[in-house]
C-alpha cells in the first residue's frame, strides 16, 4: 500500500487532506462518466508534511511570517525567497522517492508529464487561490521530474500565494501541498470556461476564452484569446482575437514560445459546433458539483480534455426563486447599510419592513426586494423607478438600464407588489392638509412624547416576559409599533416636510434662479434627534476636557471594566453622569444599526471615544450651543433674502407670503424626518435585552456555547430552541462560517433572478475629466485632507478632513460636527448623509462608486456638493 501518492482513479472525498483541492477535484472530475482526464496521481501532503516536519530553518522561517502583513512585500519577498530555498535543497526520504518513480513507471518513464500543486487552501468554494502556486509543462525524465516536484512545494512560498493567504485568513504553516502529476496532453486549442459569465454573473450564460497551443499563456495574460459567449446552446457573442504568438511543447522537455503564420492569426479557434458541444461539457460539470465552475480545457485530436474545475468564488448569490424571471434590488442601498447581516437582523427587517412585505428576501447576508410584479405593470414600474431615484440614482439607473432590454417586461410575471398601498396612504393626505393648514409650531413636541410614552411603557411590561411568552410580546408589539410609525398622524408629518421642501426648492430656482435652497433654511430646526445626538455628545466632551486624566485613559479603555476604571479618577464620577445621560437617550445607536445583532454603545462604550476625543481635540467650550445658534442665524438670513427677493417680482407680494408659509410649516416639521428610525432603534435595544437574557440561559443549559450564537438563527428559530430545548450545533456552525464569507462580497444594486448584476451610470456631461462623479446632496467646495474610515471605532478627525466612507447612518451624526465635508458610497437625496450634511451645512456628494478604494486616506481632495464630484488634486 503507498502512503505518499494516490492514483486519480482512488481519490474521492474522503482525501481531501490528502490531496487538497485540486487534486480532490480531478480524482471526482476523472470518474464523470464521458469526461476525458488525463491519467496521473497525487504525490499527497503527506509527503510534503515529511520534508518539512524536521526542518528548523524552515518552521523558523514560517514563523516569522506569520507576523507579517500583506503591504509588508520587501519582507515578504526575503523570507519567502529563503523558504523556496529551504525546500528545493531538502533529500526526499527513499520512500518517498521509491513511490513517485514506482508510479511513474507504470505510467511510462520516457513520457512527458505535467506537475502542479493542489494546496489544501485551493480551489475550496470561497477561496480559488488560482494560480498562486507554479505549474511546469513538458517534464521529462526521472531527475526532472523529482526536482519539479520540489519545486512545485517550494512555490507555496512565492511571493503573490502569501499575500493570497495573508488577505484571506489562512496561516501559512497549516497549509499543505499535494503535487499532481499527469500525462502531457499536447492541444492545439487550449483556455478557459466561465459556467456563468464572469463580466454579468448571468448563471445562464457560459463564456469559453479559447487560444491556440498551451493554455499556460492564456492564463498567464501573454497572449489574446477568442472569446465566445453561449446560452443554452445557441452563441449569442463571438470576439474573435488577434492570435499572434503561442506556447507550444519543446521536444527536450519544457515550453516554447513561438509565433503564429500571420493566414492563421486571425482564424476562430473552436468550431461553432465545438463551442456548443463544449458549453454542454461544462454545463454536466457544473451539476455534477452543484455550482457555476471555472474548467481548464484543452482539445488535442478533436477531443476536449478537462484540466482543472473549481467552483467560482466571486459570484453574489441569487434570492430564492420560483424559476421565473425575477428582478431584486438592494434595501441595504436604500437603508445606507451594505454590511452582511446575521440570521437574527434579517428576521427583525423583515418585520419591520413597512412596505415590501413578503417580496423581501435574504442573498448573501442582504435583504433583496423583490421588485418584479411591481416592474411588470407600467403604474407599478413608474413609481418604484422614482422612489429607487430619491435613495440611489444609479440603482435607479440601473432599473432604467434594464426596462429598455427588448422583450423584457414581457417576461415579467404579474402578481401582488412590492410597494404595499394598503398601509394607508391615501388615509394621510387629510391629516397632512390639517397638519399644513394649522402649522403648529409645537406639534412635533406633542407627538414626539406621545411616542416615546409609548416606548417607556412598552419597556416595563417587557420586563415581565419569558420564553414563548416573550417572542409572542415582540411579534405584537412589532405589529403596533407599524401602526404606529405609518400611521395617519405621523405620516401626515413626514408627507408635509417633504412637500414643503420639494415646493421650496422648485419654486425657489423657478422664481429666482436659486438652488437647494433648503439646504440653508433647514439648519438648526427643533427636534431633530439626530442632530441633537451630535450636538449632545459635543456637550459631554465640555465635561470630559476638564480632566486630562480621563482624556488619557480613554486611549486604552476597555468596554467590559469602562465605568469602574473610569470613576478611579479625578473627575470620572461627573464624566459618567454625563455620559450615562448621553447614553440613556443613544445608548441604543451603534453603526449598521437597523442589524439587532450589532453592538449597541450602551453594550461598547468605547466606541463613542474616536468621536469625544474628536470634539476635545477640535472645538473649544460651548461649542454645540454657538453652532445651533449660527445654524439659526444663516436660516433666519435666507429666508429674509429670498422674501426681500421675491417682493421685488411682478406678484411678489403673494408669492413672497406663500413662500414664508411654507419655510415656516418647513422648520416647524421637518425634525421629525429623523425620528421614525430613532423609536424604532430604541425598541430594537429593549427587544435585544430582553432575548439575550433567554440566550445567557440557553448558555447556562449548554445548548449553546456563548449569547452571540443566538445571531445567527432566525426569530422562529431562536424561538423553538427556547420551547424545545435542543439545537443542531453545526448551524450555528456553519452560519458563522457563511457570514465570515458574505462579508467579503460587495452587494450589487440590482440583480435579476439569473444572477445577473444590472449597473447605472452617471451622466458626466459638464464633470471635469478625471473627476469621480456621485449625487451632489449637500451644496458648496470644500477642499481639504480626505480621512478614509471603513469603521466609526477607528475615526480620528482632525476639523480640516473631509469625510470619505462607504456609507453612514444616524451614529456617525457626531462625527459630522467635526468634518469639512462628505463622500459616501451609497446613498440618495434624503439618506442620512445627505440630510445629516444639510443640516450642518456641510458640502456632501454621496453614491460615488467605490470612493473608499479610489480615494487614497490623507489625499487632497476637492468636493463639488453643488454638481456632484469629487476631484483628487495633485499634492
Amino acid at each position: 500500500m503507498n502512503h505518499f501518492v494516490l492514483g486519480l482513479n482512488e481519490i474521492n472525498n474522503s482525501k481531501f487532506i490528502a490531496v487538497g483541492g485540486k487534486g480532490l477535484n480531478l480524482g471526482i472530475l476523472s470518474k464523470i462518466e464521458g469526461l476525458k482526464v488525463p491519467d496521473g496521481f497525487c504525490i499527497t501532503t503527506d509527503a510534503y508534511r515529511k520534508v518539512i516536519e524536521g526542518n528548523e530553518a524552515f518552521h523558523k522561517l514560517v514563523n516569522q511570517l506569520e507576523a507579517l502583513k500583506a503591504d509588508d512585500k520587501d519582507k515578504i519577498s526575503k523570507i519567502g525567497r529563503s523558504i523556496r530555498k529551504v525546500i528545493e535543497n531538502s533529500e526526499l526520504t527513499e520512500a518517498i522517492e521509491n513511490e513517485i518513480t514506482d508510479y511513474i513507471l507504470r505510467l511510462g518513464k520516457d513520457k512527458a508529464y505535467a506537475i502542479r500543486s493542489s494546496a489544501t487552501a485551493e480551489d475550496l468554494p470561497t477561496a480559488s487561490f488560482a494560480g498562486q502556486q507554479d505549474t511546469f509543462l513538458n517534464i521529462i525524465g526521472m531527475d526532472a521530474i523529482l526536482y519539479h516536484v520540489k519545486k512545485c512545494w517550494a512555490s507555496l512560498y512565492t511571493d503573490r500565494a502569501i499575500i493570497y493567504r495573508i488577505q484571506n485568513g489562512f496561516e501559512h504553516g497549516k497549509v499543505l501541498l499535494c503535487v499532481v502529476i499527469q500525462a502531457m496532453i499536447y492541444p492545439q486549442v487550449s483556455g478557459i470556461m466561465f459556467t456563468a459569465d464572469p463580466a454579468s454573473s448571468n448563471r445562464r450564460v457560459l463564456t469559453i476564452d479559447a487560444g491556440l497551443g498551451l493554455g499556460e499563456a492564456l492564463v498567464s495574460g501573454l497572449v489574446n484569446s477568442d472569446l465566445y459567449r453561449v446560452r443554452e446552446g445557441k452563441i449569442i457573442d463571438k470576439k474573435i482575437a488577434v492570435k499572434k504568438i503561442a506556447i507550444y511543447e519543446n521536444k527536450e522537455g519544457g515550453t516554447v514560445e513561438r509565433e503564429i503564420e500571420t493566414k492563421l492569426q486571425n482564424i476562430q479557434a473552436l468550431s461553432d459546433k465545438q463551442i456548443i458541444n463544449l458549453e454542454a461539457i461544462g454545463r454536466k460539470i457544473e451539476k455534477y458539483f452543484n455550482c457555476p465552475q471555472d474548467i481548464e480545457w484543452c482539445l488535442s485530436d478533436r477531443e476536449f480534455y478537462i484540466l482543472q474545475s473549481r467552483p467560482i468564488t466571486t459570484l453574489y448569490p441569487i434570492p430564492e426563486n420560483d424559476g421565473k424571471q425575477h428582478v431584486y434590488f438592494s434595501m441595504g442601498h436604500l437603508q445606507m447599510m451594505t454590511e452582511d447581516i446575521k440570521p437574527l437582523g434579517i428576521s427583525f427587517c423583515k418585520l419591520l419592513s413597512f412596505w415590501f412585505g413578503e417580496n423581501l428576501t435574504p442573498a448573501g447576508g442582504r435583504l433583496y426586494i423583490d421588485g418584479t410584479y411591481d416592474l411588470s405593470s407600467p403604474i407599478g414600474r413608474k413609481i418604484l423607478i422614482k422612489s429607487a431615484g430619491n435613495a440611489d440614482i444609479l440603482m435607479k439607473n440601473a432599473l432604467v438600464n434594464l426596462m429598455k432590454r427588448k422583450g423584457f417586461i414581457k417576461g415579467l410575471p404579474g402578481g401582488k407588489g412590492s410597494i404595499n398601498m394598503s398601509t394607508g396612504a391615501l388615509s394621510w393626505l387629510i391629516p397632512a392638509f390639517r397638519v399644513y393648514q394649522k402649522n403648529e409650531k409645537d406639534l412635533l413636541k406633542r407627538i414626539i412624547a406621545h411616542n416615546d410614552k409609548l416606548i417607556e411603557d412598552m419597556e416595563q411590561e417587557i420586563k415581565n416576559k419569558s420564553g414563548d411568552e416573550l417572542f409572542e410580546f415582540i411579534l405584537q408589539d412589532i405589529k403596533e409599533l407599524k401602526k404606529t410609525l405609518v400611521g395617519p398622524e405621523n405620516m401626515s408629518i413626514m408627507l408635509v416636510g417633504g412637500y414643503a421642501s420639494n415646493w421650496i426648492n422648485k419654486k425657489m430656482e423657478k422664481w429666482l434662479g436659486a438652488k437647494s435652497v433648503v439646504d440653508t433654511l433647514t439648519k438648526s430646526v427643533s427636534y431633530n434627534v439626530t442632530s441633537e445626538m451630535g450636538f449632545a455628545l459635543m456637550d459631554a466632551a465640555d465635561v470630559i476636557r476638564q480632566f486630562p486624566k480621563v482624556i488619557e485613559y480613554f486611549h486604552h479603555a476597555k468596554d467590559e471594566s469602562f465605568f469602574d476604571e473610569l470613576i478611579k479618577l479625578e473627575g470620572g464620577d461627573m464624566v459618567k453622569r454625563e455620559l450615562n445621560v448621553f447614553l440613556k437617550k443613544y445608548g441604543m445607536r451603534c453603526s449598521g444599526e437597523i442589524d439587532i445583532t450589532k453592538p449597541r454603545w450602551n453594550e461598547k462604550p468605547t466606541s463613542l471615544i474616536p468621536m469625544i476625543l474628536n470634539n476635545v481635540n477640535s472645538f473649544g467650550p460651548n461649542y454645540s450651543s454657538s453652532k445651533f445658534e449660527q445654524g439659526q442665524l444663516e436660516a433666519e438670513a435666507k429666508e429674509m433674502e429670498l422674501i426681500n427677493s421675491l417682493k421685488r417680482l411682478p406678484g411678489g407680494k403673494q408669492k413672497a407670503k406663500k413662500t414664508r408659509k411654507m419655510i415656516h410649516t418647513l422648520r416647524n416639521v421637518i425634525g421629525f424626518r429623523e425620528y421614525p428610525k430613532y423609536s424604532f432603534i430604541k425598541r430594537f435595544d429593549i427587544y435585544k435585552k430582553a432575548l439575550n437574557k433567554e440566550a445567557d440561559l440557553l448558555v447556562k443549559q449548554g445548548i449553546i456555547k456563548e449569547r452571540e450564537d443566538i445571531y445567527y438563527l432566525t426569530l422562529e428559530e431562536f424561538r423553538k430552541v427556547v420551547n424545545y430545548g435542543n439545537l443542531d450545533y453545526q448551524i450555528i456552525i456553519k452560519r458563522k462560517e457563511d457570514y465570515e464569507t458574505y462579508k467579503k462580497l460587495t452587494p450589487p444594486r440590482v440583480i435579476t433572478s439569473e444572477g445577473e448584476i444590472i449597473s447605472g451610470e452617471y451622466d458626466t456631461g459638464t464633470i471635469p475629466q478625471g473627476a469621480l462623479v456621485g449625487i451632489p446632496v449637500s451644496s458648496g467646495v470644500i477642499e481639504g485632507r480626505a480621512r478614509v474610515i471603513l469603521k466609526l471605532e477607528d475615526a480620528v478627525i482632525d476639523k480640516e478632513d473631509i469625510l470619505v466612507t462607504a456609507f453612514t447612518d444616524p451614529s456617525w451624526t457626531p462625527l459630522f460636527v467635526s468634518v469639512k465635508g462628505l463622500v459616501t458610497e451609497v446613498g440618495g437625496l434624503m439618506t442620512h448623509g445627505a440630510v445629516i450634511t444639510r443640516e450642518y451645512g456641510l458640502p456632501g456628494v454621496v453614491g460615488v462608486e467605490n470612493a473608499t478604494k479610489l480615494i487614497q486616506d490623507g489625499a487632497r481632495i476637492r468636493v463639488n456638493g453643488t454638481e456632484g464630484y469629487v476631484e483628487i488634486l495633485k499634492p
